[in-house]
């Protein structure tokens, strides 16, 4: 841990520091502005329900003006063709945010109240060491242009050529869960692909956006209105990129609800989606799984308070070690640090606000009363420090006894829950992780790799880990089925997205036919 951070002793002294450097403005056609109106609105922190400080809150005539700027950079600019220039501004800003690295990672653990450690890996680290770079490699490893000699109706006369594109603006809805991480993630390859983008960072977390934000207008080469960074807790405002047809394509990561109705209001004007939503992933131990290896799977659910779409929140153990499990799991649950994120031993911090905590603790209340058991958490932790009384916190939960079918074991909780059920055989349990409206990840573990990887392969998601492998990073495609979403992010794939196709035909005259005829003989 850096140590900036570890020079803190609570959220409320790192809140204060990080409110110190916080940008409060938006930004807008190349300038750092407030909002037309004047409007503020306040960052709570999640660990202290303390305000932090205030943001400026865009209004309906801030985004105009930043989805106007957007249109102008990409149609009357040279943004979308000069491929040098994307390439140089996007390390221009990596190196940026390299400089304020530390400051960033105190400002991400007070306002999305992240405990410290993770922003040694997804919160921060891994995102920045690859999430610019990778799509800045491939403006010049890309495939934008291919050829097609013959065919159709004019035979070898016949010539054509597919032209990768870009798609034009790109509104870009970031989540409060891993805010910069998506952000870095949506804007690399959108950017490096050739278009431009307005930023709508979540209302919970926007110190982060407007940091960026601050950062492109100082300290890169970025045309003016090339990136909008606009903060609004105003759902009608944000709704405007839904509905503006200067807006060409819809990048959202959130909630499964949210992003059916952006596709729905999106229709009007035939906007591109991308969506990566909800998850209820299954890790399935087979009857040969080392014990041993269970308890880091099941805890992985608790990372950051289980606000992660892709955590495996539903545990499918063979009936065979189904008692041990939920007995070391328990004991494991139990165990985990929960408290002030910014301690370094931390594992569980606080919910993102009063509203999830709520919604949480009704889930749990919910199985309950479905007739499931909650043997250990379901509950606020008890005996957490004075300064984090007004923290929005659920201690880590465990549940057994509840049907497949039953809303714990079906719905996103999106907090510190764990769903146990046990099955009989590699048929049924493929069957019960595939029983779901979701298919974002998942997990096998067993003693036989071989094995493993046939059950992953049957697994109806968008990715699997399998005894613990890695699926993220930059260059991996990261997505869903079903009502997990649309799309992918990162990877060859991702940055494909956010390209239009283009194919230019041609007719070559008959000697050029000729010549192409005796070179192949």
């Amino acid at each position: 841990m850096s140590e900036l951070v570890a020079e803190q002793s609570t959220s409320v002294e790192i809140g204060r520091r990080a409110a110190s450097r916080a940008e409060k403005r938006m930004l807008i056609d190349g300038q750092l502005v407030a909002a037309a109106s004047g409007a503020e609105f306040d960052n709570v922190s999640p660990a202290t329900g303390l305000v932090l400080g205030a943001t400026a809150a865009a209004d309906a005539e801030d985004m105009d003006a930043a989805i106007g700027a957007a249109r102008r950079a990409f149609d009357e600019s040279e943004w979308s063709t000069n491929r040098a220039l994307r390439r140089r501004v996007l390390l221009q800003l990596q190196d940026a945010i390299e400089a304020e690295k530390e400051y960033l990672r105190e400002e991400l653990i007070a306002e999305v109240g992240c405990p410290a450690m993770t922003t040694q890996n997804a919160q921060l680290d891994w995102p920045l060491a690859d999430a610019l770079r990778y799509p800045a490699r491939l403006i010049d490893e890309f495939e934008w242009e291919r050829a097609l000699v013959g065919g159709g109706l004019f035979g070898e006369r016949n010539a054509r050529t597919v032209v990768k594109e870009p798609v034009g603006v790109v509104a870009a809805i970031t989540p409060s869960n891993f805010p910069i991480e998506v952000i870095l993630n949506k804007l690399g390859p959108a950017l490096a692909a050739g278009n431009t983008v307005v930023l709508k960072p979540d209302p919970n977390t926007p110190w982060n956006a407007t940091r960026l934000g601050r950062l492109i207008a100082e300290r890169t080469d970025f045309p003016a209105g090339v990136v909008n960074v606009v903060p609004t807790p105003s759902n009608e405002v944000a709704g405007l990129l839904g509905t503006d047809p200067r807006v060409d394509m819809m990048s959202f990561t959130g909630s499964t609800a949210v992003g059916k109705h952006l596709m729905r209001v999106g229709a009007d004007t035939m906007k591109r989606t991308f969506l990566e939503l909800g998850g209820k992933s299954a890790m399935i131990v087979l009857d040969d799984a080392n014990p041993a290896h269970i308890i880091p799977g099941a805890i992985g659910a608790c990372v950051h308070a289980g606000q992660a779409c892709a955590a495996n929140t539903r545990m499918l153990v063979h009936r065979s070690l189904f008692d041990e499990a939920v007995t070391n799991v328990t004991m494991a649950f139990g165990a985990v640090p929960v408290g002030d994120p910014v301690l370094p031993t931390t594992l569980v911090g606080p919910l993102i606000s009063a509203a999830q905590q709520k919604r949480v603790l009704d889930a749990i209340a919910g199985a309950r009363r479905d007739g499931a058991e909650i043997v250990v958490g379901g509950a606020v932790p008890q005996g957490l420090p004075a300064h984090l009384a007004g923290g929005h916190f659920v201690a880590p939960t465990v549940i057994v006894g509840a049907h497949p079918s039953s809303s714990i074991a079906q719905d996103e909780v999106f907090g510190p829950v764990l769903v146990l059920i046990p099955f009989d055989d590699d048929d049924e349990a493929v069957r019960l992780a595939n029983d779901s409206a979701f298919g974002l990840a998942g997990a096998v573990v067993s003693t036989s790799s071989e094995r493993a990887m046939a059950v992953a392969r049957r697994i109806r998601s968008g990715a699997v880990g399998v005894n613990g492998g890695m699926y993220y990073g930059a260059d991996a495609p990261f997505g869903g089925y079903k009502n997990s979403g649309v799309g992918r992010q990162c990877g060859i794939e991702g940055f494909a997205q956010y390209t239009e196709t283009k194919t230019i035909g041609w007719r070559l005259p008959r000697q050029s036919a000729v010549q192409n005829d005796a070179t192949k003989r």
